[in-house]
């Protein structure tokens, strides 16, 4: 279960109930600023149109906080009332035997309720002032006891803190707080202008150095705060999305560490192309095309970069079939569905047998039989190669490699490994053909390929 534990929303009964008096039992659920105490300090709002997290209130005459959208609310958890409050309702969930749960922006939950002020320009590096504030590792020591130790579930964070000494803080087994987290920077690589290879590798091998031996991180690369997976990582064109999809997806799935999905991804849904702020729900998107406006930028690269990075990308309907909305839903959706969908649809792809869901099936079952996919070592080849992505994964004497080109055009993995004995068990190609060299393998635009050694 996604829970929002850092705001609730401006219509829930709670704030409802905060801003009708500064004597409400509710009032310190949230944070709130009196005028007499003056302008309140500078802080940054992601979804504010003028950046600015504190909304003025004539009910009471004071300003509330809100680091999203000023309909959410921050919540105060330096109020115990209102902490007990929060492990009830995730008792009540947890008695209902769901499974686990996601901390949605609980990194920001701890903050200096004095709100001392912050150096000018911080919004331009805001989680290293926003996030793992001074009671953040309390809180989740007492819901821990309160809650998850009474309960067979899993915990996942969204957000790993600023560093890896805060990553580990939080899924140390020994300081009993969470179970996994998962960091962004890896997520963060892709952009309009395109990314480094090289990059891409060493953010990633330097988080799974950092908990080779202890501690436990997720892996992936999409979201519903993300663009297309394929759009941003592969190539989402039709002579190239099948393949860098089903590579993606490769990657992933041999990769250490839990992989965390986002729907779509498995089929190779893309970026649905839209081209006018009117397709757009996306509050920070609306927000920021009208401070556009306002400085009289230029509207037409910002609604480029939003067809690129927009998050409403990752959130048109899920294609079910090529029937009316995709099969969807019979009504009006919230998004349009991308046009693609008569082609990428469930549907369609049930009985293909080369189809990206059915590749993505595979790669499951792989990794569900494959101990050294999971927990073995993880090492990498061919470090500086821009275009190919080659490492090992090992456990005991079980011994995996895996190959995968970046790019869109025949480029060589320089490695060395006994290729009689070496047998293909997935490549996301047709065929498994081996195109060896002098030095190594030449791999197919965006093919990926394991071996087991």
């Amino acid at each position: 279960m996604d829970f929002v534990l850092n705001h609730s929303s401006d219509e829930h009964e709670w704030f409802k109930q905060s801003r009708l008096s500064r004597k409400s039992p509710y009032r310190d659920y949230y944070h709130w600023w009196n005028v007499e105490k003056g302008t309140p300090p500078y802080r940054y709002s992601l979804f504010d149109v003028n950046h600015d997290a504190w909304k003025y209130d004539s009910l009471t005459n004071a300003y509330y906080l809100h680091y999203f959208s000023q309909k959410q609310p921050d919540l105060n958890w330096e109020n115990p009332t209102l902490c007990k409050e929060m492990y009830e309702i995730m008792k009540f969930w947890a008695d209902k035997g769901i499974d686990g749960f996601r901390l949605d922006a609980f990194q920001f939950a701890s903050k200096d309720i004095n709100f001392p002020a912050f150096p000018v320009g911080y919004e331009k590096n805001f989680l290293k002032y926003y996030a793992m504030g001074p009671y953040l590792h309390n809180y989740l020591q007492e819901m821990n006891t309160e809650v998850f130790s009474k309960y067979d579930v899993m915990t996942v964070a969204e957000g790993a803190g600023n560093n890896f000494e805060d990553a580990h803080n939080l899924v140390d087994a020994k300081r009993k707080e969470l179970n996994m987290a998962y960091a962004f920077e890896g997520v963060d690589i892709a952009n309009s202008k395109g990314y480094s290879l090289l990059h891409f590798k060493e953010v990633f091998s330097r988080w799974d150095s950092a908990f080779a031996k202890q501690g436990w991180l997720s892996i992936y690369l999409a979201n519903h705060d993300q663009a297309r997976m394929v759009s941003r990582f592969g190539n989402d064109s039709p002579q190239f999305r099948d393949l860098s999809s089903k590579l993606l997806n490769t990657f992933i799935m041999t990769m250490r560490g839990t992989p965390f999905y986002y729907n779509g991804d498995e089929l190779g849904m893309t970026n649905a192309g839209f081209s006018k702020i009117e397709d757009y729900q996306d509050m920070p998107a609306l927000n920021e095309y009208q401070h556009q406006k306002d400085i009289k930028g230029d509207i037409l690269a910002f609604l480029k970069e939003l067809q690129f990075s927009s998050r409403d990308n990752g959130r048109t309907p899920f294609q079910w079939d090529s029937s009316n909305q995709a099969g969807f839903t019979t009504g009006t959706p919230w998004l349009k569905v991308n046009p693609n969908y008569p082609q990428i649809n469930v549907k369609a792809q049930e009985n293909e047998q080369n189809s990206c869901l059915n590749y993505f099936r595979k790669l499951v079952k792989i990794r569900k039989n494959s101990p050294a996919l999971i927990y073995g070592k993880y090492t990498i080849l061919d470090k500086e190669n821009p275009d190919v992505y080659a490492y090992t994964r090992e456990e005991g004497n079980k011994k995996m490699l895996i190959l995968l080109n970046f790019s869109t055009k025949n480029s060589e993995a320089k490695i060395r490994f006994n290729h009689k004995n070496a047998k293909v068990i997935l490549n996301n190609y047709q065929d498994s053909v081996r195109r060896n060299t002098k030095s190594g393998i030449m791999l197919r635009p965006y093919e990926a390929m394991i071996f087991k050694l």
